[in-house]
């Protein structure tokens, strides 16, 4: 049984795509569902699933499943046209895939992306082979701050969650690996220091994965 193991978030942890999220959500929750809502209102609306992001802004049940899973592929297409051009890795991170493999690392994604988005940024970046579980929107019943989509990454891989470190790009990401009993590296694509700092389980801040190679042993 492996003693260590890295657990990744997918958007704005491998890529710094969040941006792009947050500019295609507001467009379909605002101009597409009628939302009365800011743009800093929408992105604060941002984590989980799909369908929990629509249950929290148009209440419970308001769309059928059908309803829901039309909204989000139509929202995760149009991502995916406007960020598939300025795609790309965060500065480090090949470098750190590599290291971390070459040493005997396991490697997971516990991601609140559904499949379609999952595939889309591994693939096009070919980076799907360092890792050994993929755990999606999909895959647990309750997404982030809910541990289960970082103990089910961590029971695949065979390693205790004590011994896992969590790459988050977001509060709610964070609070679920300390909700899994796991340590956490807070990536600063979107949100500051200072909105982590309710958190004690974070050991390292960065937006650059040089900088975290002291990690890897």
């Amino acid at each position: 049984m492996a003693s260590t193991a890295f657990l990744f978030d997918l958007n704005g942890t491998i890529v710094d795509d969040m941006a792009y999220h947050k500019k295609v959500w507001y467009h379909v929750l605002v101009n597409d569902l009628g939302a009365n809502m800011s743009f800093e209102q929408v992105a604060a609306e941002m984590y989980g699933k799909n369908s929990e992001l629509l249950d929290r802004v148009f209440g419970k049940g308001h769309f059928s499943p059908e309803q829901v899973q039309e909204i989000e592929m139509a929202k995760e297409r149009k991502y995916q046209e406007i960020y598939r051009p300025v795609m790309k890795p965060l500065p480090g991170l090949m470098d750190f895939l590599e290291a971390a493999r070459s040493a005997g690392i396991p490697m997971a994604i516990g991601s609140a992306a559904i499949p379609f988005n999952i595939d889309f940024v591994l693939d096009e970046l070919q980076i799907r082979s360092y890792f050994f579980s993929i755990v999606s929107a999909f895959d647990v019943p309750v997404s982030k701050p809910n541990p289960d989509v970082f103990l089910k990454g961590a029971q695949n891989l065979g390693v205790a969650p004590e011994n896992c470190i969590v790459f988050e790009d977001a509060p709610k990401g964070v609070e679920a690996a300390a909700n899994a009993g796991m340590k956490a590296v807070a990536i600063t694509t979107m949100h500051t220091e200072e909105e982590f700092s309710s958190y004690n389980n974070i050991i390292a801040y960065t937006s650059d994965y040089n900088t975290l190679m002291h990690l890897i042993r």
